[in-house]
């Protein structure tokens, strides 16, 4: 088993948004970065765990757990022109954009901030925490996951 970090604006999308879902399950499309498109095809697995990280907003943090659910297959929005996720050089025939399916898991009893991820030296080589880093998923190392999951209150 993996664990992975999701980013989503919760403007957009939130936590909560999951946990409203038929199911608590949502595909997690629209990507559109070619490394975090191949770690979904060659890594994720259903079964992995992940965070469910809310970013560009006010206060941004991990709100709980996701499990992933469907390996990746066919993001559907590449193809449809009205979607902001268009993308008119991808081709049914070999899609150029995948997608997984997540279920909401767990939450958290307390928020985990991205200063208290900051702050906490046993997370100092987080991937999310690295400057320039703007992937949208990201692999959390086992012992990250555990600490991340201490400081939620699980």
């Amino acid at each position: 088993m993996r664990y992975w970090l999701l980013k989503s604006e919760p403007d957009v999308f939130s936590f909560a948004d999951l946990k409203k879902r038929p199911h608590k399950t949502e595909p997690w499309n629209g990507v559109r970065n070619y490394q975090v498109r191949n770690m979904m095809r060659d890594h994720m697995a259903p079964g992995d765990l992940g965070f469910f990280y809310h970013s560009s907003c006010p206060q941004p943090g991990i709100a709980g757990i996701v499990r992933i659910v469907k390996e990746a297959y066919p993001d559907p929005t590449q193809f449809d022109p009205a979607s902001e996720y268009f993308d008119s050089g991808s081709r049914t025939e070999n899609p150029r954009w995948l997608m997984v399916d997540v279920k909401w898991e767990a939450g958290f009893k307390t928020f985990v901030s991205l200063d208290m991820l900051r702050s906490d030296p046993a997370l100092a080589g987080m991937l999310i925490l690295r400057r320039g880093n703007r992937l949208s998923i990201t692999e959390v190392t086992e012992k990250e996951w555990k600490r991340i999951c201490e400081l939620g209150g699980l």
